[in-house]
């Protein structure tokens, strides 16, 4: 599994409505892609949730490496270039993948939480602890599926979690889910991954 996100930031004073009705007319376009797990279409609004800016940024749990390459190579992304510019897009290596106890439900927000590895620490220990804190997460009220992967290049852990509620209690900022694509939700691996 790998997990994948770009971000997009524009003004303050941008209307927001470009980046749903984009999404509502192009969103399904991932929804039978080969390889990709989940696609979670989000958006944040600047003062809403805490959110200091508007930001589109949609977040990825890939099966298959064949799959992300497709779509970011192969024209898919391109689109997204065409219209907005291109992002960095942030990837991380996968560490685990749980389902919540609301495992399909319509997920209504997302939380990403990212945190740097400590450097006097074990990288087991870490990395045990990121799987551990996935487990947690699932088990709360509104969990829909929890993501942990892991950025060795810059040592930073990220939790990336669905819910059917707009209140998890789950740290993090919090988006708006827009769409979910998730043509191969259900092949993705449960557990820790090694």
């Amino acid at each position: 599994m790998h997990a994948m996100q770009y971000e997009i930031t524009f003004p303050a004073d941008y209307d927001m409505t470009v980046v749903r009705d984009r999404v509502d007319r192009i969103g399904h376009r991932l929804d039978a892609w080969d390889g990709l797990g989940i696609k979670a279409y989000l958006m944040r609004e600047r003062g809403v949730d805490g959110s200091p800016v508007n930001q589109y940024a949609p977040f990825y749990l890939w099966n298959t490496t064949e799959g992300m390459n497709s779509f970011l190579w192969g024209g898919a992304f391109q689109g997204l270039v065409n219209d907005f510019g291109r992002p960095v897009v942030q990837h991380w290596t996968g560490l685990a993948y749980e389902e919540g106890g609301a495992a399909g439900s319509p997920a209504k927000v997302a939380v990403r939480r990212r945190r740097a590895v400590d450097e006097g620490l074990e990288l087991s220990e870490a990395m045990e602890g990121a799987v551990r804190e996935a487990g947690r997460l699932a088990a709360l009220d509104g969990a829909v599926c929890v993501g942990a992967a892991v950025d060795p290049r810059h040592w930073e852990v990220v939790h990336f979690s669905l819910w059917e509620h707009d209140s998890p209690k789950a740290p993090g900022e919090v988006f708006q889910v827009l769409h979910v694509s998730e043509p191969e939700r259900d092949r993705l691996p449960r557990g820790r991954r090694w």
